[in-house]
């Protein structure tokens, strides 16, 4: 079983990568978070993975960090939600904010991500809210206030027609400024540029 890969990164897909580990090219398929987030082909990368065994293949799914593992592997636990549903899920919403979603039981939040309803956003809350308990609570070093402030970035960004991933793009790539305390009015136009980008 690979739970971890590191190696050069040797192409890069829209829905995977190819890494060569000891030249030994592993395709592992990414979430789109995961895929921004990876440096240009030829450097290093570590992955977090989990291994899919099944009768006709094996294939792999790579992560940034063991957060997004866990909540991969509690949404593939789930009936119904295959490994590819569970990556859109994680390509739709960060894994931290995906477990806050799901033990506030916020089904409007879930709603957002591409291919969740009202129905299967309720059968995460079900299914998945004890699971996540430990993922939903705030980390080391995180300012109280901060799940509020991010909770007004993604409103105000909503209120303006913003929906989506667009917005979920925007939170997460602002979530460090937002746990330094930086004001909304100067954190809501660089969320503007990034979703209109």
């Amino acid at each position: 079983m690979i739970a971890w890969l590191e190696g050069r990164l040797l192409r890069k897909m829209s829905d995977a990568v190819v890494v060569d580990v000891g030249g030994v090219g592993y395709m592992v398929f990414v979430t789109s978070k995961v895929l921004s987030r990876l440096p240009p082909e030829g450097s290093c990368v570590e992955l977090e993975i989990h291994t899919q065994v099944r009768e006709d293949a094996i294939q792999l799914f790579g992560f940034q960090d063991g957060d997004e593992r866990e909540v991969f592997e509690a949404l593939i636990g789930m009936s119904g939600i295959g490994p590819r549903a569970a990556v859109m899920v994680l390509s739709g919403l960060d894994a931290r904010e995906f477990a806050r979603a799901v033990c506030s039981g916020d089904l409007a939040r879930l709603c957002l991500i591409p291919g969740v309803g009202k129905k299967k956003a309720g059968r995460m809350v079900l299914d998945l809210k004890e699971k996540l308990v430990p993922l939903a609570q705030p980390q080391k070093g995180e300012q109280a206030g901060a799940s509020a402030n991010l909770e007004d970035l993604r409103s105000a960004l909503t209120n303006l027609g913003f929906r989506g991933p667009d917005v979920e793009k925007a939170v997460v790539a602002l979530r460090e400024k937002v746990a330094q305390g930086v004001d909304l009015d100067v954190l809501l136009p660089e969320a503007l540029k990034l979703v209109r980008g």
